[in-house]
């Protein structure tokens, strides 16, 4: 059973769902994320609007109103399989990667390295120095503040991969 407003066909929408993740992601994200060869699901705000798209019952990404994505696992582990590291990553090590796993955020002290085109705002993957998804969420701080910080939070994490 599908929720009110949700969809399971082939939708109009996902070829512009799949530009977009491409121009926020890269390229190569809007299919990883959307294959045309999977059943997925979109839900729909009460004016029509692509709001989440899921498969398999798991949230892939939240469409905000501003335009941008917001991932959930399931879709940071696609990104993860489909980017080249360190394309959209943080990366932390031994010390922080119990933590990060189970939700809590990243902060700049605990960052081994970065991709350095993230921009404060950006949707990111938290990975553990081995490539483990730890977690996903938005980067608070430029690529080079995150490495010339010692304080201060580097990333507010969404969903960690334990939670």
């Amino acid at each position: 059973m599908t929720d009110a407003g949700a969809e399971t066909a082939e939708s109009d929408d996902l070829p512009a769902l799949r530009i977009t993740a491409d121009y926020q992601f890269g390229a190569g994200a809007g299919t990883a994320l959307f294959p045309k060869n999977e059943e997925l699901e979109i839900r729909r705000s009460s004016s029509g609007r692509p709001q989440q798209v899921h498969a398999d019952g798991t949230r892939l990404v939240t469409y905000a109103t501003d335009g941008r994505f917001t991932l959930g696992l399931a879709g940071g582990s696609r990104l993860a399989a489909a980017l080249d590291a360190p394309a959209g990553r943080v990366i932390v090590g031994d010390e922080s990667e119990p933590f990060v796993r189970d939700g809590k955020n990243v902060f700049a002290k605990f960052v081994d390295s970065v991709d350095e085109d993230v921009r404060a705002g950006d949707e990111v993957l938290v990975t553990h120095e081995n490539g483990d998804l730890l977690a996903v969420g938005r980067a608070e701080l430029d690529a080079d503040a995150i490495l010339d910080f010692t304080t201060g939070m580097a990333v507010k994490v969404r969903d960690g991969a334990d939670e």
